[in-house]
């Protein structure tokens, strides 16, 4: 049941981070929203408020179309969302958050924040409200009921939409600075994203053969496990990390069949369900697959999810993982 549930949330994180919301599949799709515009900024967003109290007043458009707005830089935040969380302690602003969802466990910091429990279950809004949030930051694992729920309550929300390319997760980067008031330190921290990023590009660029990788998601049924499919930041990263996902023409997140899996022949099987107790072992074990290049060739290699199911900045983390997986040659 608890693996059932962690692949349930994984699901659902998925699909805000790389589908529409308004798309009704059994499974995510993937066609992805665009970036947060900000409308207004009544001052800059990188002044702090003063000693003696004067406020910074910041309006901001966020994913819902809401129109936000922030009566100083917030001191009190709450995050509903990994990703959120991630995204405050990157960009200098960890210190701020009072209050995190069940889920937010990284960077370690984070643990000390109060958890509020899920964000997948009724909102614990008597927690929630008991912190003084002067700023609640969900995201698009959060419904427009939750947010709605908490402003009624006299909370201020932002909706932070997802991002589509890791260059829109920039964007997100530098909004969430300029509503925190650390607009410095996350150009810092674009900057050498955006070099770790060119780094990969360029070794990559030299490759003359792409492996083919199947990446498990989770294998509940192992007949028929959960891959991800065209759209998704999965997709995307092995592609720039110089592989090709053998179910790129798919749509969203698909089960394959066993056959399947043993027609198209990987190089590399990369398991995003580690956690949950599949090993190369168990891989080697389903009928047909003994035979598989990746597991004859021992390229079956568990994998940290949370690199590229949270839309934040280890996204980049996952691009340089996968690029040294597939290509390891390009880094000695």
């Amino acid at each position: 049941m608890l693996r059932k549930f962690l692949f349930v949330t994984l699901l659902i994180t998925l699909l805000a981070a790389c589908a529409p919301q308004a798309t009704p599949t059994a499974v995510p799709t993937a066609t992805e929203a665009p970036a947060t515009e900000i409308i207004t900024t009544e001052a800059p967003a990188t002044e702090a408020p003063t000693e003696s109290g004067a406020e910074t007043t910041l309006t901001f458009i966020d994913g819902l179309g809401r129109e936000v707005t922030l009566n100083g830089l917030p001191q009190h935040i709450i995050s509903l969302a990994p990703s959120n969380t991630e995204i405050l302690f990157a960009i200098g602003a960890g210190d701020r958050v009072v209050g995190r969802d069940q889920l937010s466990d990284f960077p370690e910091e984070a643990k000390s924040a109060t958890d509020i429990g899920s964000t997948f279950d009724a909102l614990n809004t008597e927690q929630i409200v008991s912190l003084k949030p002067d700023l609640v930051l969900a995201a698009e694992i959060n419904t427009p009921e939750q947010v709605k729920q908490l402003e009624d309550l006299g909370l201020t929300v932002y909706y932070l939409k997802n991002p589509t390319t890791l260059e829109e997760m920039y964007d997100n980067l530098e909004l969430v600075a300029q509503m925190t008031g650390h607009s410095e330190e996350a150009a810092t921290l674009i900057e050498s994203l955006k070099d770790r990023v060119a780094a990969v590009d360029e070794k990559v660029a030299s490759v003359s053969s792409r492996p083919r990788v199947f990446y498990e998601l989770d294998a509940t049924d192992p007949a028929k496990p959960f891959t991800a499919g065209k759209g998704t930041f999965i997709t995307q990263l092995i592609d720039r990390a110089g592989g090709e996902n053998i179910a790129a023409d798919l749509d969203g997140y698909p089960q394959l069949s066993l056959e399947q899996v043993v027609a198209a022949d990987p190089d590399f099987i990369i398991l995003g369900d580690a956690r949950y107790g599949v090993s190369p072992e168990s891989i080697a074990d389903r009928p047909g697959w003994e035979n598989l290049s990746a597991v004859k060739n021992e390229q079956v290699v568990p994998f940290n999810d949370d690199l590229v199911s949270r839309p934040g900045p280890r996204l980049v983390d996952a691009l340089e993982e996968l690029a040294k997986l597939l290509h390891p040659e390009l880094f000695q």
